[in-house]
């Protein structure tokens, strides 16, 4: 339960921050007690309680966008409903193709500790080059399938939903505010998807995480109540701040844990 309750503090505190909250739950997992990797089922399913937070927050869009788009009265929220269904199918095809190797090759801590760093300088870089000119209501057909195409990059861990989708933002002109705000709004059918199928699986079969439902639902209500509070701040924050920290913390957790990996500290596997 313990395990379980900082596990649930971890994904809530690095869910949205471009900072891949999947690569932080395999790094915390490998200094647990067990040096158990949770698994790729353990973290989608807790990212519900993260995805929650986002329904709460955005409530008002995600009402507005789907009213829009169930009239489907020509506005830019109907559109914007659109481009979020077309922006998740990328995710969705690559996630169910390549499932054998999200759940195995991908996780190995040499993997995520080079996405960290190479996704980390992208993001910087796209944030220093990337015009402030773009709000969502300007959201073209073009723009949303590439939206889509950075998400599923996420697939591996290390290379982080948001930070993804952020750092194609800013490659395409969009203010800091909106790539933000579409790239929690970009995650909610694929995360909910993916950690309803997940904890289906996991309630018929014990052996595909090695945490009890109780536990699981501990470390998802925990995420959904720290989320929250992150949504709150990082809104606020990227209003007036770049995304400079995040690079700079990308970039040292990355090296700290090829160091890691080189002496033996830890297993990469």
């Amino acid at each position: 339960m313990i395990e379980a309750l900082f596990l649930g503090i971890i994904q809530g505190l690095t869910e949205f921050l471009p900072i891949s909250s999947s690569a932080h739950i395999r790094i915390v997992g490998a200094f647990m007690p067990n040096a158990n990797d949770p698994g790729a089922a353990f973290t989608a399913i807790t990212q519900i309680g993260t995805e929650l937070a986002v329904l709460l927050y955005f409530r008002k869009d995600i009402v507005a966008i789907a009213r829009a788009w169930f009239t489907r009265d020509g506005s830019a929220e109907a559109r914007l409903g659109t481009l979020i269904i077309i922006g998740t199918l990328p995710i969705v095809i690559l996630g169910y193709l390549g499932q054998s190797y999200i759940t195995n090759n991908f996780r190995s801590l040499w993997i995520i500790a080079s996405t960290l760093i190479i996704f980390g300088l992208i993001l910087g870089f796209a944030d220093r080059i990337g015009r402030r000119e773009k709000e969502l209501s300007t959201l073209s057909v073009r723009d949303g399938i590439l939206y889509g195409l950075a998400q599923s990059l996420a697939l591996v861990p290390g290379v982080s939903r948001s930070g993804a989708t952020i750092a194609l933002g800013r490659f395409l002109g969009y203010k800091r505010e909106a790539a933000l705000r579409y790239s929690f709004l970009l995650a909610l059918p694929a995360v909910f998807g993916s950690g309803l199928y997940e904890l289906k699986q996991a309630m018929s079969d014990s052996t595909v995480t090695i945490y009890t439902m109780s536990e699981i639902l501990l470390a998802t209500v925990t995420a959904f109540v720290i989320g929250y509070a992150v949504i709150a701040w990082l809104m606020k924050f990227i209003a007036t701040k770049s995304f400079t920290p995040f690079v700079i913390y990308r970039v040292a957790l990355g090296s700290a844990l090829l160091v890691a990996l080189a002496t033996g500290l830890i297993s990469a596997q």
